[in-house]
């Protein structure tokens, strides 16, 4: 049952198989990756909110489609470390294929954060207050906006610090406007999120109508 959070860990196979899947990934793409430095640092957001999500289950537990959301986007971003986000196999093929000049799967990231981290914002929000209707949809697309703003902050000091590491890091290629276009990619997922949840909410209570 993706929906329901009160199954105890030791029983919710799904969890556990989604829990063992990612932890498998994350030892594979762990050896020989593209560049160790650049691995290190983009391997701080997953292993951060893993420890996170383990910490605060028994307050805590998210339905299995949260985490299930969750889980996309860790291997999506854990996939990127691996090669770095300018060098993965997507943007070697989009490249080749389309002529394209710099790398896209970044954006694809960004705009996966906003889509698939919406839903367990709303989750959280919903049940731990009494958030409802329409701002228990726009908050959580506020809040995942201002988290990929505050990304893009914390890739510019990073990028200060670690002198051109930190500059591969951040990825721009090039491109002065690239925080603001993964910002605002990370905010049309999330509105598309939410829209498509608040579209099924409508459906479904006009139909107990």
């Amino acid at each position: 049952m993706l929906r329901d959070p009160h199954i105890p860990f030791s029983r919710n196979y799904q969890l556990q198989s989604m829990l063992a899947l990612y932890i498998v990934f994350w030892i594979v793409t762990a050896i020989s990756p593209t560049d160790r430095l650049q691995w290190l640092m983009e391997s701080l957001l997953p292993v951060g909110t893993m420890i996170l999500l383990v910490a605060t289950f028994q307050k805590f537990p998210f339905t299995n489609l949260s985490y299930l959301f969750m889980l996309i986007f860790l291997l999506l971003h854990t996939y990127a470390a691996h090669y770095t986000y300018q060098h993965t196999p997507f943007d070697v093929w989009l490249k080749n294929s389309f002529h394209t000049q710099r790398s896209y799967f970044d954006r694809v990231v960004h705009f996966a954060f906003g889509l698939l981290w919406s839903y367990p914002t709303r989750e959280l929000l919903t049940r731990s207050t009494q958030l409802r209707g329409f701002p228990s949809f726009a908050i959580p697309v506020s809040i995942v906006f201002s988290f990929s703003a505050f990304f893009e902050i914390v890739e510019m000091l990073v990028a200060i610090v670690a002198g051109q590491a930190g500059k591969d890091y951040m990825g721009l290629q090039g491109d002065i406007f690239d925080s603001q276009k993964d910002m605002s990619l990370g905010l049309i997922g999330a509105v598309i999120s939410m829209g498509i949840l608040a579209g099924i909410r409508r459906k479904k209570d006009s139909a107990r109508k």
